[in-house]
């Protein structure tokens, strides 16, 4: 059991109310998880199998939150069993320790603990429309920067050049992305430092 004595000052630190929770969740989870490892991760204590996130637990002013990787989110706080006033509104034991071997065993078998039904999928890639990239040839500075930029960042212009319905909004957004190009910005350029 690698247990952080940063946990120990994070429990000791929290609210009257909160500490017995923790310490609670924290005896559950070793339980559990035999072999897991503790550590502090945005500031909050984490259980960790392999050194991938399992579980995390949060002290409020007048709550706590418990968080179990992969899980799904549910409850009004963040975590799955919402705001935890008090160790009554935990679910028993038997189910925290089931919802815990589950994330281990995910990590066992992919490495995360998150659920494969809500990883990002990899977006099929957009074939270069024959118009576009003459556009691109007959603007060298354009088509550097075209080349230089990640697959994503490609398929943001590609996917706006390509969703226009009508030839002429085509065209307009071909020219806009040329220009842009050659001044060296990203599609979403004007969002970048919102």
């Amino acid at each position: 059991m690698g247990r952080d004595p940063r946990v120990d000052e994070y429990i000791a630190g929290a609210a009257d109310l909160a500490r017995p929770i923790l310490e609670h969740l924290r005896e559950v989870a070793h339980r559990a998880l035999p072999g897991a490892d503790e550590a502090i991760k945005w500031g909050m204590p984490h259980f960790l199998i392999d050194g991938k996130n399992v579980a995390g637990m949060a002290a409020f002013k007048a709550h706590c939150t418990f968080v179990i990787h992969g899980d799904g989110r549910q409850g009004d706080a963040m975590g799955q069993f919402g705001r935890i006033g008090g160790i009554a509104d935990l679910p028993p034991e038997r189910e925290l320790a089931e919802k815990l071997h589950a994330a281990q065993a995910r990590i066992e078998t992919r490495g995360t603990a998150q659920r494969t039904d809500r990883l990002r999928k990899v977006k099929a890639e957009i074939p270069m429309p024959d118009d576009f990239a003459a556009a691109l040839d007959a603007a060298p500075a354009s088509r550097a920067t075209y080349e230089r930029f990640t697959a994503a960042q490609r398929r943001d212009y590609l996917e706006w050049i390509t969703e226009a319905k009508a030839a002429a909004t085509r065209q307009k957004r071909m020219t806009q992305a040329v220009e842009w190009l050659a001044e060296g910005k990203k599609r979403n350029w004007k969002y970048e430092k919102c």
